[in-house]
């Protein structure tokens, strides 16, 4: 594992970090850790076919890792050079000294990532919280885009889909910790399950190996005394967000993109409404819509290649770089 790091900083992020199990890499895949001041950033590479292709950059959603884009990740490695980042306190990246978990937070980590690897402009991913995130640095930063492609971006929704309830709640002060001891006697296949059920259309659509996998990135989660409050502190992030009016609404930051823009959704989609789609493509400029009606929260973890094939065709629009 490689790492890009600054004197001392390396050093206190290790001494501050827990001994957990390691992080699961696919074949094919690398990791390295970016060390910046105050933050350091695990990023997984799927190596391109060969070089010179455009740089990628792939953003989770809350609660998720940048395993969340090892599907879609090998099917685009002809086109792009793809890199996805662990958000601050989530997959291997450890909490923000400054415990900024809010929205502009994870996108000024996406922004000096970005600014340190000097690999902008991108086509920059994002799902969920990822969307928000990256619809925010499509927004202040048009030089670092040069697509967006955002799958049930996390966008403010005036009539919340009952499912997202219980994620808003981690928002309130306590209730994270509160849950965290009502359930400690759930095992972590139950809780994988339970987030499967939420987040997929068809549950039946993951293999038994990937449900093996995910138990076991659920058991290493768990293991991490950040976890709730990494979960709790962002769930916040997206409630503020949310709230936002002004300039540095989500909505006005949307109309605000330049880069021409993918726009994805899921009819069986629990937690982002499938009629945000019609608004969404009207807010982003040069956008286009594929919707996906048996798909739920994470498209491109449940059909990747359709979402592959959707940004094949953007980027064919865009002249192929």
């Amino acid at each position: 594992m490689s790492s890009t790091e600054l004197p001392g900083v390396r050093a206190a992020a290790a001494a501050a970090a827990p001994t957990v199990s390691a992080v699961r890499v696919a074949e094919g895949e690398e990791l390295r850790s970016v060390a910046l001041p105050g933050l350091t950033l695990n990023v997984r590479a799927r190596p391109p076919e060969r070089t010179g292709l455009p740089p990628a950059l792939y953003v989770h959603g809350l609660g998720g890792s940048s395993q969340n884009w090892s599907a879609l990740m090998p099917l685009l490695r002809d086109v792009v050079d793809g890199e996805a980042v662990d958000l601050p306190g989530f997959g291997d990246s450890p909490p923000p000294d400054d415990g900024n978990y809010s929205v502009t937070g994870h996108a000024r980590a996406v922004i000096r990532l970005l600014d340190a690897g000097e690999r902008g402009p991108v086509h920059l991913f994002g799902n969920s919280l990822g969307g928000a995130v990256a619809t925010r640095v499509a927004a202040v930063r048009p030089d670092l885009v040069r697509t967006l492609t955002l799958i049930s971006p996390a966008l403010p929704e005036i009539r919340v889909q009952w499912p997202a309830v219980p994620t808003g709640l981690l928002a309130v002060p306590g209730v994270a910790s509160l849950f965290s001891r009502m359930t400690k006697d759930m095992t972590a296949e139950q809780r994988t399950r339970g987030v499967m059920a939420l987040c997929y259309g068809d549950p039946a659509r993951v293999s038994e190996a990937g449900f093996r996998e995910a138990v076991a990135e659920m058991e290493r989660r768990l293991e991490l005394p950040y976890f709730w409050d990494a979960m709790a502190r962002s769930a916040r992030g997206i409630v503020d967000a949310y709230t936002l009016g002004g300039q540095h609404g989500l909505w006005r930051q949307a109309e605000r993109v330049l880069a021409p823009t993918q726009l994805v959704y899921g009819g069986r989609d629990q937690l982002v409404s499938y009629r945000m789609a019609r608004r969404a493509s009207a807010a982003f400029r040069d956008s286009r819509l594929l919707t996906l009606p048996d798909a739920g929260h994470v498209a491109m973890m449940e059909y990747p290649e359709a979402v592959a094939q959707a940004f094949r065709e953007l980027l064919d629009e865009c002249g192929g770089s």
